[in-house]
């Protein structure tokens, strides 16, 4: 773990997506951190020594889900497909399949393995399942202002974790899809799917894999930031450990036949591109139902300090 000095900084965004904004002042207290994203290997560990169950190795209950057709009441999880010719880009169900049998150990589906993948970030993880090996490690999930200030490394109100341009000089600073997505994944960052933590350089906390890769789970219930947060480093009463909303805000207001709570997504994945998804920054966020695991999600784990005055 590192250990992130406490502070106040600029949240969210007014550059990108409506969700980020308002740009507003938060601090947090002083935490440790996880290094990089869990994985596979440690999450073994914690399988192997308790027993857990994920949620995408269990059959959903058609109790849970009125109107599921009964032979979708199968154990599974959601699996990236490239497609092979450019398709609408409002569309996620031309790229995303529901596979039976994939799962953390299976994460391309039943045939797969994480056969020279113990070092690469654990996937398939629903949020029960991050809190479940939380609890056990003696840890917590961090919350959205936590993981955003860690993701900054220090660089207040820059736009990406290690400046304000994406690929200073070409370089290639963290994995995402370079090229036209779902189809044209040039590799630049020399990667298809997810990479082993690490791979890329630390921010300046000393963090990995802040930003892409996978997307990392918060604890924070998803709602829009507070118009009337102070916006001003001089403005008084800066909130201390902003928190999102309740999980009853946090259900999708277009799907009102859906109650499935959302917590907040941080940092992007090896999935987002500049022609898509361009959240591979420390204010993009975004909103995941609980119970949905994917190919491209994970999470990492903090420590609050007791001692920690903010």
């Amino acid at each position: 773990m590192r250990f992130v000095p406490g502070g106040a900084f600029s949240m969210g965004s007014d550059d990108f997506y409506p969700e980020e904004a308002p740009v507003r002042r938060a601090s947090v207290a002083s935490f440790w951190i996880d290094a990089a994203p869990v994985p596979n290997a440690d999450f073994g560990r914690f399988v192997a020594e308790t027993g857990y169950v994920t949620l995408a190795e269990r059959a959903p209950d058609p109790r849970d889900y009125p109107g599921m057709p009964p032979e979708m009441a199968k154990a599974g999880s959601l699996v990236f497909q490239r497609t092979a010719t450019p398709v609408a880009l409002h569309n996620p169900l031309l790229w995303w399949r529901f596979v039976f049998g994939a799962d953390w150990r299976h994460p391309l589906g039943p045939d797969s393995s994480l056969d020279g993948l113990d070092t690469h970030p654990v996937v398939h993880i629903a949020c029960e399942d991050a809190e479940a090996y939380a609890g056990w490690a003696g840890k917590a999930l961090p919350t959205e202002a936590e993981w955003e200030f860690a993701a900054r490394g220090g660089l207040d109100g820059a736009a990406y974790a290690w400046g304000d341009e994406l690929s200073p000089d070409g370089a290639m600073l963290a994995n995402y899809w370079q090229g036209d997505f779902p189809h044209a994944n040039q590799l630049l960052d020399g990667w298809e799917r997810t990479s082993p933590v690490r791979s890329f350089p630390a921010n300046g906390y000393g963090l990995f894999d802040m930003i892409g890769n996978v997307w990392e789970w918060t604890s924070d219930w998803y709602a829009l930031p507070s118009l009337d947060a102070p916006k001003s480093s001089t403005a008084c009463c800066v909130p201390e450990h902003p928190r999102g909303g309740t999980e009853s805000e946090s259900f999708d207001p277009t799907a009102p036949q859906v109650r499935i709570p959302r917590r907040v997504l941080k940092g992007g994945s090896h999935l987002c591109a500049p022609n898509y998804c361009q959240r591979y920054r420390p204010a993009a966020r975004y909103p995941q139902p609980i119970d949905t695991s994917t190919s491209h999600v994970g999470f990492r784990c903090i420590v609050r300090d007791p001692h920690a005055s903010g």
